[in-house]
Order: structure tokens, then C-alpha cells, then sequence
């Protein structure tokens, strides 16, 4: 029996595992950087042949890919980019971003007709920005494709249909997570004409086969291959805490926000996953570091020997403005100083408590719209240390795994080659993947801590709402 792979070309780098089709086991990997910092397509394909040379995929039967959701490729008539990838990395597509939001009426707008207000990330962003900056390159562009559906396209040997799949799609900004069709007005509204969309893919269905034979599934986005690679359900969530901070979620229907608090973007199991972002994450740990000259353990250390509640300090960690909730021009507050809890241990637990409170608030409002969180994925550096582990399990009132490092992108990219492989096998149905295991790692459950958890959040929104009362949620619980 054949094995199947994964591949996960991000903005730097490539990265191959191949699997067990049957246990998700890793057989081997392969990895390889992108030979050039300008984001071309040729670099990505560069960057495949080097990580998969060797014999890495001699056996595989299947391969699934995943790539940057920041890489746009435009294509002329002749199937040629019309330039390199777009990525929404400057400051003109901001400009295209906001001048978007405007010309369909407003975020409610687009809330209504997408599931997301655009960011200078989103492709629709992209596509405004070229119309405006590039018009005979835009002229040119017959077709628009995600990074991952050109390199499928490439794999099957650039056939005349061309595929993606229904995550990679929802974050687009011009696909419906609510009617699961294109909105094709709205990328002609970003381009300026009319422009060709691939064909979009159920979970399970192949988008070809290569010329040699091999089978090569629809393909997703990073953050869908992730949460597949994870092995999250109904009833879990993805918590990262990168400088800003993200809670994702699965959920049985898309939700529209009319306050973009929300993204609703489709999962690659033919479910939702509604994300809700903050800005401030470890960014707050690190400024609070530097503060207390010490290192991230060293500010972790000092925390655990503070108690809960910090001895009265709050720390409301809105370093660089806020998105949820929505503050952009607020700044950090710390409250509650008295001489007695003027020690380095007490500020240190409040930042940890501060910033953990911030993601309990993004985790509110997908409970509110009635997502389930009852276990939740912590991802970043900042999930190892002792103080995140400790606090986190009452604060977010779930059970927490800290997984095990792996690729689980790459990992869920051959998890979906395994079950389009499957079906076309008829080992497998479209219904219900193949049963990988969960990430593996520590499980902590809140136990006593929930009750605990619950007085420090009334702590924190108490003096979130006196400061900000248009913030206010009206005690939405955790």
C-alpha cells in the first residue's frame, strides 16, 4: 500500500511529510527554503523539487497541499503570471482595503455578503490594489488563483480546468461562506473586469491526477490544513498566541458579524470555522518583560509566585490599539496599584492574566453566537511557559492541550490526500475522514481553577468596562 503526503509551501519555506494513509503516522520529511525573498511562483516550485528530492515521495500515491494565504497569483490568457505573487504587505493595499469596504456600503456590507470585512490581507484587497497601482498588469489578469491552487494546477500539468477548495475560497473576500458560491461581482468590483475563479471542491474530491498518475486532493488554506492536521471537531478551538492573538473554532454553520468582529471562514471538513482576533497577545509578555529586565521563563517564574488576581492589579493589554473589542486607539491601563502590590511578581502575573483575559474576550463572543469551546488548542512559544499553562485551563473554562510541536499544516494537507485517496479507493466516504488521532501533548482541565478563573475575569471586565464603557458586553460570560 502507498503512502500519502503533505505539502506546505509557507511565505519562507517548504515542508513535506509523508504518512501512514491509515494511522497518520510520519514516515519521513522534507524541507527545503524558498530560494529567493521576492514571492514568484517559480520560487515556490523551486523550493517543492529541492524538499522533495532524494526518493522523499517514491511511494506516495497521494499528495494534498497547503501554501501562504498571502499569495495571489494573476494570470494572463496564455496561463503566465502577470506579475509576481501579490502577498498585501504595504500599505497601498490598507488603502485598497478601506476604499473596498466604502464602495459595497460599509462592513455590514460585507459581513452580510461574505462572512468578512476586507483586511490588506484578503485577496479581494489585493485585486483593488493592482486595479489601482498596476492597471496594464491588471488589464492582463483573465484568471486569479490562491498560492496553493497554482501549485495543484502545476502538479496536474496545467490543465484547462483549474481548482481550489471551499476554505481557501472563504478567504478570498469575493466567496459566500453563507450561499458557498462566488460572488464574481465583487472581485469584478476589486479588479475592474470581469476575471475567472477555479472551480471550488468538495472535502474529499480530487482535484486530478498528475501525468505520472498520482492523485492530487483539493488543497486548502494554512489555518484549515491546521486545524485538520490538529484533529479539532465540534466542540474544540484553536488558540494562538503569536504578537496579536487568534481563536478559531468549529462550528456546524457560518456566521455573519456585522461588526467584522467575526470571520467566517469555511474548514476543510466541509464544517465552519469562525475566527475572532485580538492584536495583543505576547506582545504584552514581552513589553512587561523588558519592563522587569527579564526574560520570557524569568516573567513566568515571577507570575507563579504572585496569586490570583495579581493583589489587585489589572492590566488591560491594549499595547497597539484593539480589534475585539473594537479600540483601536486605546492604550495599555494598569489599575489597582497600591504600595502593597507594587512588586515585579504581581505586575508579571497581571500581564499574564491581563493578556489571557484578552483572548477569554475573543473567546466570548464565538460562545455568544453559540460555537462550542469546551477544549482548546493553545499554539505559540508562549503556550510552554508554566504561567500560560497554569492560568489558562480556569480562565478560558476548558480543557487546554498544549500540542506536541509538528507540522500540522503539512500534517493536514496529507491528511485530506488520504481521504480523497480513500474515496477513490472506496475505502473511505466523503462524510467522514480518515480517523487520525489528535495531536498528541499535555491535557490540562480546569478542575477548582474554573471558579478561580471566573473571579479574575470579573476582576478584569469590571475595569475594562468603567475604562472603556463602549466595550462593555453586558457580562457576557466566559
Amino acid at each position: 500500500m502507498g503512502t500519502v503526503a503533505g505539502l506546505d509551501s509557507s511565505s519562507t519555506h517548504t515542508r513535506i511529510v509523508v504518512c501512514d494513509p491509515e494511522t497518520g503516522r510520519i514516515l519521513r520529511q522534507g524541507h527545503a527554503p524558498h530560494p529567493t525573498d521576492e514571492p514568484t511562483p517559480g520560487a515556490w516550485l523551486l523550493s517543492l523539487g529541492e524538499a522533495a528530492d532524494g526518493g522523499l515521495l517514491e511511494d506516495v500515491t497521494a499528495i494534498g497541499v497547503t501554501a501562504q494565504p498571502l499569495g495571489v497569483v494573476a494570470l494572463d490568457g496564455e496561463g503566465q503570471p502577470v506579475r509576481p505573487a501579490l502577498t498585501g504587505g504595504n500599505e497601498g493595499a490598507r488603502a485598497a482595503a478601506l476604499g473596498l469596504v466604502d464602495a459595497l456600503g460599509g462592513r455590514a456590507a460585507w459581513a452580510e455578503a461574505v462572512g468578512a470585512v476586507p483586511g490588506p490581507g484578503h485577496p479581494v484587497s489585493q485585486l483593488r490594489w493592482l486595479g489601482r497601482a498596476e492597471p496594464e498588469a491588471a488589464r492582463r489578469a483573465v484568471a486569479v488563483l490562491q498560492a496553493q491552487d497554482w501549485l495543484v494546477w502545476q502538479l496536474l500539468g496545467r490543465p484547462g480546468r483549474r481548482t481550489t477548495d471551499r476554505g481557501t475560497a472563504s478567504a478570498t473576500g469575493y466567496w459566500s461562506a453563507v450561499s458557498e458560491s462566488w460572488r464574481h461581482e465583487l472581485a469584478e468590483l476589486a479588479l475592474g473586469h470581469e476575471v475567472e475563479l477555479p472551480e471550488v471542491l468538495g472535502p474529499a474530491e480530487p482535484a486530478g491526477r498528475t501525468p505520472e498518475g498520482l492523485l492530487i486532493s483539493a488543497g486548502t488554506g494554512e489555518t484549515m490544513a491546521a486545524a485538520f492536521g490538529l484533529g479539532v471537531g465540534p466542540g474544540d478551538a484553536v488558540i494562538s498566541l503569536g504578537a496579536s492573538g487568534s481563536v478559531c473554532a468549529v462550528h456546524d454553520e457560518a456566521l455573519t458579524d456585522p461588526t467584522g468582529t467575526i470571520t467566517s471562514y469555511a474548514d476543510a471538513t466541509g464544517r465552519h470555522l469562525p475566527v475572532v482576533r485580538t492584536l495583543n497577545a505576547t506582545r504584552v509578555l514581552r513589553g512587561t518583560a523588558d519592563l522587569l529586565g527579564v526574560d520570557l521563563p524569568g516573567l513566568s517564574e515571577l507570575a507563579l509566585r504572585s496569586t490570583p488576581g495579581a493583589h489587585g492589579l489589572v492590566l488591560l493589554p491594549y499595547l497597539a490599539g484593539e480589534r475585539t473589542p473594537e479600540l483601536p486607539h486605546a492604550s495599555g491601563t494598569l489599575t489597582g496599584l497600591r504600595r502593597e502590590s507594587m512588586k515585579p511578581e504581581h505586575l508579571a502575573r497581571a500581564a499574564f492574566e491581563g493578556m489571557l483575559c484578552g483572548l477569554v474576550d475573543a473567546t466570548a463572543v464565538l460562545r455568544g453566537r453559540g460555537v462550542r469551546i469546551e477544549r482548546a488548542f493553545l499554539l505559540g512559544p508562549a503556550a510552554e511557559l508554566p504561567a500560560v499553562r497554569a492560568l489558562a485551563p480556569g480562565l478560558f473554562d476548558a480543557t487546554v492541550v498544549i500540542p506536541e510541536p509538528a507540522d500540522y499544516t503539512a500534517l493536514g494537507a496529507a491528511r485530506q490526500a488520504a481521504w480523497a485517496q480513500g474515496v477513490a479507493d472506496g475505502t473511505l466516504t466523503v462524510e467522514e475522514p480518515p480517523d487520525w488521532p489528535s495531536a498528541l501533548g499535555e491535557t490540562l482541565e480546569p478542575g477548582d481553577e474554573a471558579t478561580v478563573g471566573a473571579t479574575v475575569f470579573q476582576q478584569y471586565t469590571a475595569v475594562r468596562d468603567q475604562i472603556h464603557p463602549e466595550a462593555a458586553t453586558g457580562g457576557q460570560s466566559r
